[in-house]
């Protein structure tokens, strides 16, 4: 299946939680969430049994949608958490937490996910000085992140920085706004997940 084009305000609608797709618009009054509080589509606003499946697909869905990835790298990435120590469903977020999109999004050098996949793949964005154009770059301890020297971008990104001004950024990285910048001085814990997700449900799921 190929990457999903629809309205992505559909998907917080079907999970029934703010999936932050559209950045700045999820925090305002325009969200869809607020307006209609349930899934889409009719006749599912009736009362209905959810079943043990249904709640582990669901949270995997979440997943997937939030840090906008498809069916076989998130395998991928289950499979490697499984390989590594300790528990397999904190690995697994914490490994998604080290996308370089979601790191490029995390220090607020991009309004959306989407964004921030958008400079990415277009060459936009270093690490340790060199251009990468691979959004699923896991970071390490020390890696750098910048933005590249094109006049135009930085003006754009640099506007990007003024309106997430305010935003937090996680513990595990350090941010330089007015360079356009930011580190990694840690790998991410668990705790560093702020999305309301259950980790346990997932690895039930693909664990079958």
């Amino acid at each position: 299946m190929g990457r999903y084009t629809g309205n992505v305000c559909k998907l917080c609608r079907r999970e029934g939680m703010a999936l932050w797709l559209k950045g700045q618009r999820c925090f305002s009054e325009k969200c869809s969430l607020k307006k209609r509080d349930y899934p889409p589509g009719q006749h599912t606003r009736r009362p209905r049994k959810v079943s043990e499946y249904n709640r582990q697909l669901r949270e995997k869905q979440k997943a997937k949608r939030i840090y906008g990835i498809q069916e076989t790298q998130f395998l991928k990435y289950f499979r490697l958490a499984e390989r590594m120590k300790g528990n397999t469903g904190e690995n697994l977020l914490t490994i998604l937490e080290r996308r370089l999109d979601n790191v490029v999004l995390a220090l607020g050098l991009a309004l959306s996910r989407f964004h921030a996949r958008q400079l990415v793949s277009h060459g936009h964005v270093t690490v340790n000085g060199r251009r990468l154009n691979i959004p699923s770059y896991l970071v390490r301890v020390g890696d750098e992140i910048g933005i590249t020297r094109k006049e135009k971008i930085r003006k754009l990104v640099a506007e990007t920085v003024e309106i997430n001004r305010g935003t937090e950024v996680p513990s595990w990285l350090e941010a330089d706004p007015t360079n356009l910048s930011g580190k990694v001085v840690q790998l991410p814990k668990r705790d560093d997940v702020t999305h309301d997700l259950h980790e346990q449900l997932i690895v039930e799921l693909c664990s079958k």
